[in-house]
């Protein structure tokens, strides 16, 4: 019953966060979303240098993100299901191992084809992983599902942010170097998981492909979700596709810009995010968050040099409340497990962020460099739109989700 309370213990603030509602298990759990989180943004500021090493094309080497994404988006369908019927943290092992196997090759491969393929084998490991990773927190932590997704999303917002500045240092001595320092620190999280990581005391039953199906059926959780994915087609332009914009950048440079954008993302979605709730219903502050994160793409797209280089930096800020606010409301809008509920969500929201790196790649082969930014702003006024028409749906979800847990 805890992942009903998510909402109104954000809001009410009622169970504040304490290092000690997280035993041993829940911290290595914590450190293994860091590094695979960290693995999305590595990548990041040694973009530019993939694409001259290997003579690619923008749109050919955004397909880096979009096959890991992809794949990503589509094994999520499978891995909240394998999650229920081997275990969290065999699905936790699992995810980490092929991610260090695929992570390797991605620093072997001799071309960007085999790049982008063995990117995809990258996407299916971390889906394995991330899919569970929540659930392993909300079920092993002591404080409710408020603490349980501050704790996640601050071990996220910190792997974003560390990731480029990893990627920025190791790729400043060669661009291979990234992948194989990931498959490192991924491989010291898989001894982490093994020796701290257990099953929570409530193990879900096992579940099927059509469960994770059927709650895409569900109204409340396909509008959330749907919203989602014109979101996250909007984040994915600014991690995946804004690099290429700062190709003059070195990569220790572009690393710093992708750190400190990362911290914003971080500190908004574990700090200003509670503060809101504690102001203002869910709903609203997303309409505003995302209303305001539209006009600063449009911003994107008609300024140059420092002034790009400000509104990359700090779309971090708005970012990160929209990452927590939609986490939690995935949660609390829906009837289902979490194990089924985080499979629903996260397949809709990966599939809107797998298709932007490579239309971000196309856009601006054909219209120019600044036209991406416009279209993310499209796709957030959709979504804002979308938010409006339908908070009535959502509200009315929470609501109901608060009095049967209650």
């Amino acid at each position: 019953m805890a992942m009903h309370e998510s909402t109104s213990h954000r809001a009410s603030g009622s169970t504040p966060f304490r290092f000690s509602h997280f035993p041993p298990a829940v911290w290595a759990t914590a450190f293994a979303t860091f590094v695979a989180f960290m693995g999305i943004g590595v990548v990041d500021p040694i973009l530019p240098l993939i694409g001259r090493a290997m003579g690619a094309t923008p749109s050919q080497v955004e397909w880096l993100f979009t096959s890991y994404i992809a794949v990503m988006a589509v094994a999520m369908l499978v891995s909240g299901v394998l999650a229920t019927r081997l275990g969290g943290k065999r699905t936790l092992l699992a995810g980490l191992g092929v991610v260090v196997v695929f992570a390797t090759a991605s620093g072997l491969s001799p071309n960007i084809g085999v790049l982008a393929l063995v990117r995809g084998g990258w996407g299916f490991g971390n889906a394995l992983f991330t899919s569970t990773a929540l659930s392993i927190i909300v079920g092993l932590s002591l404080g409710g599902m408020g603490v349980a997704i501050t704790l996640y999303e601050a071990a996220l917002g910190l792997g974003i942010a560390s990731g480029p500045l990893i990627g920025g240092w190791l790729g400043s001595h060669y661009w291979r170097d990234p992948f194989f320092g990931t498959a490192t620190l991924m491989a010291i999280a898989f001894v982490a998981t093994w020796a701290y990581v257990k099953e929570p005391p409530r193990r879900e039953p096992a579940r099927t492909a059509r469960d994770i199906l059927a709650a895409m059926k569900n109204r409340p959780v396909l509008t959330n979700a749907l919203i989602g994915l014109s979101y996250s087609y909007a984040f994915f332009t600014i991690l995946a596709y804004s690099p290429l914009t700062l190709a003059h950048l070195t990569p220790i440079q572009l690393g710093v810009t992708y750190f400190f954008w990362g911290i914003l993302v971080a500190l908004s979605s574990v700090l200003l995010v509670n503060w809101l709730l504690a102001r203002w219903p869910a709903t609203s502050i997303l309409a505003v968050n995302l209303g305001c994160l539209a006009v600063l793409f449009v911003v994107a797209g008609l300024v140059q040099g420092s002034g790009l280089l400000d509104a990359i930096v700090v779309s971090g800020l708005f970012c990160g409340v929209a990452n927590a606010l939609f986490t939690t409301m995935a949660m609390a809008v829906s009837p289902f497990s979490r194990s089924i509920s985080s499979g629903a969500y996260n397949f809709l929201r990966w599939a809107g962020a797998a298709i932007a790196p490579v239309a971000s790649g196309l856009v601006d082969q054909a219209f120019g460099v600044h036209v991406p930014f416009f279209v993310g702003a499209g796709m957030l006024v959709v979504g804002t739109t979308a938010l409006l028409a339908r908070r009535g749906v959502l509200e009315g979800a929470m609501a109901h989700e608060r009095a049967r847990a209650g």
